[in-house]
């Protein structure tokens, strides 16, 4: 099956550490999660696709009518289409897709958000880095046995504030673990944001 992203992947050094998938914010690519991602678990394998919609010639991977107003339909056909590539990716690449993490900045966790809600079998669990809520299913996925690790800023500018905790709250009615972590800062990560980060998936890896 032709890969539906342009994206990157990088082999995996170590066994024991959980492939992860980057997904960028608006603005970014392919490459620009690949340094956080070596400095969280510099043994995973990675694979890092690039949001194929463009707002202003900026990439991200779904539409929105403006800051915070999301085009709905779009959302779900983009979740969609992000589980069917990562279901290709594995079989190319030779990755376990049952391990896989997603790391998601801005607009690349709201895109993980929205396909751990429609495609929960796509995801192993994530790290959501200043997340928001986009999707609200009617029916609530089965989320049993995933991990997420929310990581927000309490003066983000484009979060509003009751946002971390209840997306919180809804993966957790769904059967999540739930992490959440609310850092002194604002929507830019901080080094708080990767020690987090990199925590959660030391865990995960012996969990």
């Amino acid at each position: 099956m032709k890969l539906s992203y342009h994206h990157l992947f990088r082999a995996g050094s170590d066994p024991e550490s959980p492939p992860l998938l980057l997904l960028h914010g608006t603005g970014g690519d392919e490459e620009s999660l690949m340094p956080l991602a070596h400095d969280l678990s510099p043994g995973s394998a990675v694979l890092s696709p690039r949001g194929d919609v463009l707002e202003n010639g900026l990439p991200r991977f779904f539409r929105r009518f403006a800051e915070g107003v999301f085009d709905l339909a779009d959302v779900e056909k983009r979740a969609h289409g992000l589980a069917d590539f990562i279901a290709a990716a594995a079989g190319a690449y030779g990755f376990d897709p049952h391990r896989l993490l997603a790391v998601g900045y801005s607009n690349g966790a709201n895109i993980a958000s929205a396909a751990l809600q429609l495609r929960p079998e796509a995801l192993a669990g994530a790290v959501l880095l200043r997340p928001m809520i986009v999707l609200e299913p009617e029916s609530g996925p089965d989320l049993s046995r995933k991990r997420i690790l929310i990581s927000s800023g309490d003066r983000d500018p484009l979060v509003p504030l009751d946002h971390p905790s209840q997306l919180a709250a809804s993966f957790r009615a769904a059967g999540a673990e739930v992490t959440l972590k609310i850092h002194p800062a604002g929507h830019a990560l901080t080094g708080t944001d990767r020690l987090a980060a990199a925590q959660f998936l030391m865990a995960r890896s012996k969990a």
